[in-house]
């Protein structure tokens, strides 16, 4: 033992605050190595509880204590089909594979770069299936009639894109940062209309067209 945490340690650290609740989550956790999605010279810090940059393209992967309370918002059940908007290293895709495990996930990067990094990432991960393009329009092929169950976007907005809402289901909703570019609150906005807030939060912020 070298004394550094691991992907086991840093998930049941996330236990003990209390932000990963339901065993469904725990399990994706567990399941997804961490340390296989950071950016190459960052690996020392992979199980450390903060985000982390992805090179130059100014996006970063996500906190883990974050991605967990984002999970546990979304309620994902195992035949769920999931659109992600901000793809990035592909670590949050992986772990809703793993919870939508007979379902599947789209998720939309819009940097190419960062495109080519996460679909590589993600590519024992079958239910996934990566796309470069603008995520505020959703997956294009989708984007006339409801096709998903939760939608999440993991990059701040003031506003959720009409188009998105309209890919999803009638029961389904959208999870997402609102608000500023220094801070945000966590919500969860249904197809009716209802909002529901989760705490703040920091994330950067939503990038319309490509990289």
């Amino acid at each position: 033992m070298n004394g550094l945490p691991d992907n086991e340690s840093m998930v049941n650290e996330i236990i003990e605050m209390g932000l990963i609740k339901s065993n469904r989550v725990k399990n994706a956790f567990m399941s997804v190595d961490r340390g296989r999605f950071v950016f190459p010279g960052f690996e020392r810090y992979a199980y450390f509880d903060e985000p982390l940059p992805l090179g130059e393209s100014g996006q970063t992967i996500s906190a883990p204590s974050m991605l967990g309370i984002m999970l546990e918002v979304m309620r994902i059940e195992r035949w769920h089909y999931v659109l992600e908007i901000g793809t990035g290293s592909g670590y949050s895709a992986a772990l809703i594979s793993r919870i939508a495990d007979f379902g599947g996930v789209v998720s939309v990067e819009h940097n190419y770069n960062l495109f080519k990094f996460g679909k590589n990432n993600l590519r024992e991960f079958s239910n996934v299936l990566p796309v470069f393009g603008d995520g505020t329009a959703g997956y294009p092929p989708f984007s006339q009639k409801p096709q998903y169950d939760r939608i999440v976007i993991m990059a701040s907005t003031n506003t959720i894109p009409d188009i998105l809402l309209t890919q999803l289901m009638n029961d389904g909703f959208v999870v997402a940062p609102i608000g500023p570019r220094n801070y945000q609150e966590l919500v969860r906005v249904w197809k009716n209309g209802k909002v529901e807030k989760y705490g703040g939060c920091i994330f950067v912020p939503l990038k319309y067209g490509f990289d």
